[in-house]
Parts: C-alpha cells; sequence; structure tokens
C-alpha cells in the first residue's frame, strides 16, 4: 500500500498526475510484456481514420483511483452487499440489528447524495472492536472510488507516523505538505481514531485537519471505538464539538466480535 508520502509526491508532480489521470501506461522499465491486445500498449485503438482510447484506459485509471486512495487488499473487498446484518442478531432483544440497519442506510445515503453535493455532512461511526465500523467505512471508499471520486483513506497510527517521520527526518516531503493533503482531499476517511498515546503535538495535527475540514465542509468519514466523553479526554474539547458539527453519528455493536464470530465460523468448517 502506497505510503501517504509517496501519495504527495504524485499530487504535487503534475507531469505524474497528468500521466496517471490520463490513464498511460508504463511499461515498467525493462518489462516489455504486453498489457493490451487490443491497443498493443498504445492507449488508443483506430476506428475508422478516427483514433479513441482504448478500453484498458478507464480500467487503468480505475486502478490508479484504488491504489492511491491506499485502501488495503483485504479493504478492497468491503461492499455493502457484504455486510451481513445476521451478525448483529441478538436474542436478547439488544438492538444491536437496528442500529446496523441504520448505519448502513446511512452509509448507503451518503454515497448517494455526495455525487450531486461535494459538501456532503460526514459520518461517525462509534463503536467496539470487531463491530464493521472500518467495513462500512471501506464500503463506502470502494463505491465512491468506482465512481470517481477522489478519496483518502488514511489509519490515524499511521498517519501520525509518517508526521512524525517528516519531522524527525526532514524529509524531502514537509509535514506541513502531508497535513495539507488530508486537510483538503475531496473525500477522507479516517479510520481508528482510538485510545493512541496522543501527545500535545498529534492531538494539534489531528483538530487541524478536522478544524480545516469543518470549515471547508470537506466530508469526512471517521471510526473510532471511543464514546464522546473518551473522545474529548484523548482529543479535547474543541476536536469532539467539530466532530458533532460535520458529521452525523452512528454506532455499531455486537455480542461478539465480528472476527472472532468468522474465525469460528471458519474453524469448525475446517474439523467437519
Amino acid at each position: 500500500m502506497e505510503s501517504t508520502e509517496s501519495v504527495l509526491k504524485r499530487v504535487m508532480n503534475k507531469n505524474t498526475v497528468r500521466n496517471h489521470d490520463s490513464g498511460t501506461l508504463f511499461s515498467g522499465g525493462n518489462d516489455n510484456t504486453e498489457k493490451c491486445p487490443l491497443c498493443k500498449d498504445r492507449g488508443i485503438i483506430l476506428q475508422g481514420d478516427t483514433a479513441v482510447p482504448c478500453s484498458c484506459m478507464e480500467k487503468q485509471r480505475t486502478d490508479n483511483r484504488f491504489r492511491y486512495a491506499r485502501l488495503s487488499r483485504e479493504l478492497l473487498n468491503c461492499r455493502f452487499e457484504r455486510f451481513h446484518l445476521d451478525y448483529y442478531r441478538s436474542l436478547d432483544g439488544t438492538d444491536h440489528l437496528n442500529n446496523a440497519k441504520k448505519a448502513l442506510a446511512a452509509s448507503q445515503d451518503f454515497t448517494d447524495k455526495i455525487i450531486d453535493n461535494p459538501h456532503e455532512v460526514g459520518l461517525l461511526f462509534t463503536g467496539p472492536v470487531g463491530s464493521g465500523k472500518t467495513f462500512l467505512a471501506a464500503s463506502i471508499a470502494n463505491l465512491l472510488i468506482e465512481k470517481q471520486c477522489s478519496l483518502l483513506f488514511l489509519i490515524v497510527p499511521d498517519l501520525l507516523d509518517e508526521l512524525r517521520a517528516t519531522f524527525a527526518h526532514k524529509n524531502e516531503t514537509s509535514e506541513f505538505d502531508l497535513l495539507d493533503i488530508a486537510r483538503t482531499i475531496p473525500i477522507l476517511i479516517l479510520d481508528d481514531l482510538g485510545a493512541h498515546n496522543y501527545t500535545e503535538w498529534s492531538r494539534n495535527r489531528i483538530y487541524s485537519i478536522l478544524n480545516y475540514r469543518m470549515n471547508e465542509q470537506l466530508p469526512t468519514v471517521i471510526t473510532t471505538n471511543l464514546n464522546f466523553e473518551e473522545i474529548e479526554h484523548y482529543l479535547g474539547e474543541r476536536t469532539c464539538s467539530r466532530l458533532l458539527q460535520m458529521c452525523r453519528v452512528f454506532r455499531l455493536s455486537t455480542e461478539q466480535d465480528i472476527r472472532m464470530q468468522n474465525y469460528v465460523k471458519r474453524e469448525n468448517l475446517k474439523e467437519k
């Protein structure tokens, strides 16, 4: 998965962006393997006397969008139709299922509305580990990328580590550059805003991203295993207040961690 720094370098290099956006195919050094039998990797085909883009161009553009959004291989499989409500059924009448239905409906509604409204209110999914928050966030990302939206999927601890690295090692890509792309990308997904070892420095960086996006009304989707009292404790009152203004809040919960449910199912099948 591409790092934030390399994504940023690509975004800042106009020639590189132009090449990727136009779908230009690259052979990759000495690799002379032909990738497209229709256009012979030229990117165009002739229809009579007219040159038109080859169908492989759209596939290349789609592949690039997924790559630069920083979705891991596991998350590429997340789709709304694979969000199984059976995980949320409860024998004791707990409202896990209704909450999951509301979160799913809100996610689908968000992806529909954002196409016409680039300033759509964001989403905040709260709940314990293994309750499907990241799955829903990744499902949103995958569908929007397929609709040619520009977005970035960032795991909060990884983002903070990369920001610290630019600060400590004085990399070519500055801390400000990394913050700027997170602040200004049309759609940002922040996964795992959890109970990390936040310092005043890291709290200020997260606040800077969220405050800018709130003021510019840029949609943000966030997942966290914290409740609002804990968010205020770890990130401060001003960040907590901004989250309430810029997001609709939905809680996901299950009787048992979904990953544990899948593990038990998988192992039981192996034993049969």
